[in-house]
């Protein structure tokens, strides 16, 4: 197993910051264009017609035109090398999602192992049920819970102690009062991260058991349990 030291992580950052540093300066420099420039405006002044000659607030915005691209041309070069080193420093970032335990409101992928959900039901409700859908959309289970928030264990067992097949069931909380039916919620779920990836900006994790869910809907973030 690779192990990275300190010293091994600065020693890799200071030749990366070099390396991009090497990279900008080694772009292709304008000094050897200007001097062509200089060159090709002399001959301009030289060989222009003295019965027409050209103002000289006309090279003067020559001069201001070409250093102005010259200007612009350095600070491209300046920028692309910044976006460079904050994508290396947003994966840097990205690495310490991973492993974490994040809550979502997300699809349960279902394994045989009990599953730690979290519940917020309707703050009048007396009673309240566990309503597991199948991916078909069937209802494969109603399971009473309590009517409270808080954290509760499902454990995937279906009618007759018979555990429900291996797959993703969406779970949502249905709240009751006097036998009357007030809302449904949807569950939150505790999962690890495996994955953390940045498309175009966006930032999608990935739970152990497949799900993916964009980093602004995670609820909150947790050390795993040992």
């Amino acid at each position: 197993m690779t192990s990275i030291s300190p010293t091994t992580t600065q020693t890799a950052s200071a030749s990366r910051t070099a390396t991009q540093t090497a990279g900008v300066a080694d772009k292709p420099a304008l000094s050897s264009d200007f001097e062509t420039f200089l060159k090709m405006l002399t001959a301009q002044m030289r060989n222009q017609d003295p019965l027409n000659p050209v103002a000289s607030e006309d090279f003067a915005v020559q001069l201001a035109t070409f250093s102005n691209v010259e200007q612009q041309v350095r600070t491209n070069q300046l920028l692309e090398s910044l976006g460079d080193r904050m994508g290396a420093i947003g994966m840097a970032q990205l690495s310490g999602w991973v492993g974490m335990e994040a809550r979502a409101e997300v699809p349960v992928q279902f394994d045989g192992s009990p599953v730690t959900l979290s519940l917020q039901p309707d703050t009048l409700a007396d009673t309240a049920q566990l309503v597991v859908t199948d991916s078909r959309g069937i209802v494969v289970q109603r399971t009473d819970v309590p009517a409270q928030a808080g954290a509760v264990t499902w454990a995937g067992i279906g009618a007759g102690g018979i555990p429900l097949p291996h797959g993703r069931y969406a779970i949502t909380l249905a709240s009751f009062a006097n036998g009357e039916h007030l809302s449904d919620s949807p569950v939150q779920v505790h999962g690890r991260i495996v994955e953390a990836r940045n498309t175009d900006g966006q930032i999608t994790l990935v739970m152990e058991g497949g799900q993916e869910v964009a980093s602004d809907k995670v609820l909150s973030l947790r050390a795993p349990r040992e």
